[in-house]
Formats: C-alpha cells, sequence, structure tokens
C-alpha cells in the first residue's frame, strides 16, 4: 500500500498528470475557439504527449552535458518533418514543450504558462463575437490559417447593393457573355452562413446559391 502512495504522489507522476491535463485543456480550448485544424486525432495526440515527453527529456539531460549533446543530435534527426500550417500551430507546438522543459523547475510556471494560453486562445474569440454585435472584427479569416472556411457563392443577375461592402466577400466576378455576377463570400461557421443566405431568399434577383460547409 505505501508503495502505491508513493508512486501516485511521486513527482514525475504528479509532473506527467499536470502536463497530459494541461495539453488537453489547451487542445480543448483551440476546439472551442474556432480551430478546427486541432480536432482530429493526431493534433489530440500531441497535445497529450508533447508536453510529457519535454519533461521527461528535459529530466534526463539536464544535469549530464554529455547527454545533453547527444540528446541534441538525436532530436536534430527525428525533428518534426510534418509541414506546420500556420505560424499560430507552430506557437502552440512550441508551448507544449515549453509547458515540459518549464516543470522540471516546478509547476509554478508551468502553470502560469498554461493560464497565459488559455486565456489567450479563449479570450481572443470571445472578445471577437463581443465586437461582431457592434459590426467589428479582432481579426480577418484567411484561407491559410489552417482552417476550412464555410463558403458562400452567390450568382445574381444584376449588381447586389447589400453585398458591395461585405466584409466577408473575398471574391466578386462578373461574366459579361452572360450578364452574371458572382460573390464569394467566406463564413466562420455554418449557423452563420445560413443565416446570411436566409437573409437573401427574398432577393427576386439570386439566380444560383451554392454553399461548402466542409469546415
Amino acid at each position: 500500500m505505501s508503495t502505491l502512495t508513493n508512486l501516485i504522489f511521486n513527482q514525475y507522476v504528479i509532473s506527467l498528470a499536470f502536463l497530459t491535463i494541461s495539453g488537453f485543456l489547451i487542445r480543448t480550448a483551440l476546439v472551442v475557439s474556432g480551430q478546427k485544424w486541432a480536432n482530429t486525432y493526431h493534433h489530440l495526440a500531441t497535445c497529450l504527449l508533447l508536453p510529457g515527453i519535454g519533461y521527461i527529456i528535459t529530466s534526463i539531460i539536464k544535469d549530464d552535458i554529455a547527454l545533453s549533446l547527444g540528446m541534441i543530435g538525436a532530436l536534430s534527426i527525428i525533428r518534426f518533418r510534418n509541414p506546420v500550417k500556420s505560424p499560430f500551430e507552430l506557437v502552440i507546438f512550441f508551448a507544449l514543450l515549453t509547458l515540459g522543459v518549464a516543470t522540471t523547475t516546478g509547476l509554478k510556471l508551468s502553470f502560469l504558462l498554461l493560464i497565459l494560453v488559455l486565456i489567450v486562445v479563449l479570450g481572443i474569440r470571445f472578445i471577437d463575437q463581443l465586437l461582431q454585435k457592434f459590426g467589428f472584427s479582432l481579426f480577418q479569416f484567411s484561407f491559410s490559417d489552417g482552417n476550412s472556411p464555410h463558403i458562400l457563392e452567390i450568382t445574381s443577375s444584376k449588381i447586389l447593393d447589400e453585398l458591395q461592402d461585405e466584409k466577408k466577400m473575398v471574391y466578386f466576378h462578373f461574366e459579361k457573355q452572360s450578364n452574371q455576377y458572382v460573390y464569394r463570400l467566406i463564413f466562420n461557421s455554418k449557423n452563420e452562413l445560413m443565416k446570411f443566405k436566409k437573409s437573401l431568399e427574398k432577393n427576386s434577383s439570386i439566380l444560383d446559391v451554392r454553399a461548402d460547409m466542409q469546415g
């Protein structure tokens, strides 16, 4: 019984449990904030494992210069070969690894870093949703940010004045031969797209509406 108790309250076990939970919280915060690239098995496993791996590596080599040099060489060989889709994704990986490294000096800095990451990830989303109610946006949606956008393509027989100044419009084309106007808009969510589509249903000049909601 005492052996089991010592194992449960072992410093390494406590640290690894904290890091695994921290990785799960960060991944959950990413998904909640709309970062759909993180909502996969591979990213879930990465978020759970990377902090602990960093912690174990740092614990092993921190007092041994020879091992430190050897580990640097080993890591240069087995480095990440998977292309990172965005700078933000790279920052998250770095934060997860830093959690593990910082834990070797104590849980205090790791806990502060975890709180910082959660506040920033969730805070940006919350503030942007708040600003959207007043017609503003904290950032612009990008096709290269690692998310699959919800796309709405509208074809009309004449210019749609309500779309000319629409901030969500990313593409416009006038087909002279058929005298048709094509608008392409992007949305952060399916509900937002459907709500916008419904607002255009009574417009008789709209010839065709196509929606891509794979995001």
